[in-house]
């Protein structure tokens, strides 16, 4: 037989015990403090009473007259039961100077001295005291009657403590009756209070919930992933470690606004959205977020939980995966191409035209070499060189001349460590595939690309450490299609802009993704109309000194320009 531990009780319901305990303490000590005051009360109203009874037969003149009498009982017997009967007390007792009573409501006790004090009143005082007479204790008043000569008599007027205590029990009575329906009022308000707590509260107990709030706290620091938790008034709830770094807010936000911390516009929609977000992707100021929100409801709205997860690698990675795969299919393409050729160059020589046959395979192949050797010339960073190789590939593909401005220059190992190839990637890919989109739809299909250094203008240079700006990387792609209008110079970065068809996916955030790098780095990204027309975005991208070396530069302060490696362009990179 296994030995069952009982469960500790749940909070609520240990709350309920010690509410109900604290309500019958403070009742029942309510109740004896009231019993008290009021015994105490009734015995005050008793005297006040007792004196007011024998002051008044004091200065009566029928009881002065009586005392002169010979028989002074006679007269004052009956009149002392007469006022005993009216006023409501216990006894009236008339005595001589010196105590000897001529009433009492025992007939038998006339004649005999009086059991209480008499000194004070013998000395023309009235006083109120608790004494034990031939009645038993009783509150009484004892006053003297005066008379010209002196004191002629004393007068003493009591109430039994028996009939205080009846005066007193009697509100005692209703007293419990109240106290009874307040603990009983008390109680039902506290149980439901209390259910409502256990409701709340899932009827775990006092350590459960610690453990509960230790485990939270812990898991809340633990997740990399950001969370976020939304009040019903869009107010920030909580907010965990990994969610203060990705939305790149500081201090403290508990309690703020999710309008008031200062995030991009489209993100801040998201999260003041009532409906659920699914996988959605934001940016915050250097990063990629895939957003998810989801109201919590119990019948209203009550509030909002985001979760947020970093993609900045992800979709840069990605970015990269799509520049390979562009290359994948220009050599499937430029495979085929080869394969046409080769069959071209077999069947001269099949027909006996060796000659023609060798001059059309060199002339294929000189073609080929000299547009590798001449963006290699231009561009001699690696990667970037791949990137236009193979982006030229594409574009030829899709009948749009790629054109590599003879204003180029970029030599290899002049990018310094703070400016990575992969950002560089993402700019001058996504610019490159954007002007290959808009050129499409224009006569002639041409997109120019221009990357060289130059001296950092004027404004730029006023900001650096005195003596003046060091270089900068200029990447410049011009086309030929629609342009932009100058209404929407601004939105073409924002998120969720894109001139694409709905249907298509990655609407809008190519060119946003290329302005959080830009802006990641300290550059500047503007969009302007091409010469010619067409749209033409130039990003610019400081360049730090690297172990003293810089740029080189012709006197104007741009690099040396190469032939044009394609024939079409014109100084300065414009189409």
């Amino acid at each position: 037989m296994r030995l069952r531990v009982p469960r500790p009780r749940s909070l609520a319901g240990q709350l309920f015990a010690m509410q109900a305990v604290l309500i019958a303490v403070v009742v029942a000590g309510y109740a004896l403090f009231t019993y008290a005051n009021d015994r105490q009360q009734a015995e005050d109203a008793a005297g006040r009473q007792a004196r007011s009874v024998a002051l008044a037969i004091a200065d009566s003149p029928s009881v002065l007259e009586a005392i002169r009498t010979p028989d002074p009982t006679a007269r004052l017997q009956p009149y002392a039961v007469r006022v005993m009967r009216d006023t409501d007390v216990d006894f009236v007792t008339i005595m001589d100077p010196e105590g000897i009573r001529w009433t009492h409501p025992d007939p038998t006790q006339i004649g005999h001295p009086f059991r209480g004090h008499i000194e004070r009143a013998q000395r023309g005082e009235t006083f109120t005291e608790t004494y034990t007479g031939t009645l038993g204790p009783s509150v009484r008043a004892v006053t003297p009657v005066e008379d010209t000569g002196g004191i002629a008599g004393l007068v003493s007027a009591g109430i039994k403590v028996e009939e205080i205590s009846k005066r007193a029990q009697e509100q005692l009575t209703a007293l419990l009756g109240v106290a009874g329906g307040a603990l009983l009022l008390g109680a039902v308000g506290t149980y439901v209070v209390n259910a409502r707590l256990r409701r709340h509260t899932h009827g775990m107990n006092a350590d459960e919930l610690s453990r509960m709030h230790d485990y939270h706290q812990a898991a809340l620091h633990a997740v990399r992933e950001g969370l976020l938790m939304l009040d019903g008034h869009y107010r920030v709830a909580l907010i965990n470690d990994g969610g203060r770094e990705l939305l790149g807010v500081t201090g403290e936000v508990v309690g703020a606004s999710v309008a008031d911390l200062e995030l991009p516009a489209q993100l801040t929609g998201a999260l003041l959205a009532s409906e659920p977000r699914v996988d959605e992707v934001h940016l915050a100021a250097d990063r990629v977020l895939v957003v998810n929100t989801s109201p919590v409801s119990g019948g209203e709205h009550r509030g909002t939980v985001v979760t947020l997860r970093d993609v900045t690698e992800l979709q840069s990675l990605t970015g990269e995966l799509n520049t390979e795969r562009g290359f994948s299919r220009a050599l499937r393409s430029q495979a085929h191409e080869a394969a046409n050729r080769l069959h071209t160059v077999v069947s001269l020589i099949e027909l006996g035209r060796e000659a023609e046959a060798v001059d059309f395979a060199t002339a294929e192949l000189e073609l080929a070499q000299a547009l590798t050797d001449q963006v290699v010339a231009a561009v001699g960073e690696p990667v970037l060189a791949a990137l236009l190789l193979g982006k030229t590939a594409q574009a030829n593909e899709r009948g749009v001349e790629l054109v590599v401005s003879q204003d180029s220059r970029l030599d290899d190992g002049l990018l310094p460590p703070s400016l990575p190839a992969r950002d560089l990637v993402t700019i001058l890919g996504n610019l490159v595939d954007n002007a290959v989109d808009a050129a499409q739809d224009g006569v002639p299909s041409r997109v120019t690309v221009a990357a060289y250094t130059e001296a950092a203008s004027t404004e730029a240079a006023s900001t650096e450490a005195a003596g003046g700006g060091g270089p900068e990387l200029v990447l410049r792609v011009s086309d030929t299609g629609a342009g932009v209008d100058p209404a929407h110079a601004d939105l073409v970065f924002q998120r969720g802009y894109s001139t694409k068809p709905a249907g298509e996916g990655g609407r809008g955030l190519g060119l946003a993704l290329v302005r959080q790098a830009v802006r990641r780095h300290g550059g500047t990204l503007t969009v302007a109309e091409a010469e010619g027309g067409g749209a033409r975005f130039e990003a610019r991208l400081p360049l730090t000194d690297t172990g003293g070396r810089r740029a080189p530069s012709d006197a104007d302060g741009r690099a040396p320009a190469p032939d044009a490696l394609t024939g079409g362009a014109t100084p300065g990179g414009e189409a």
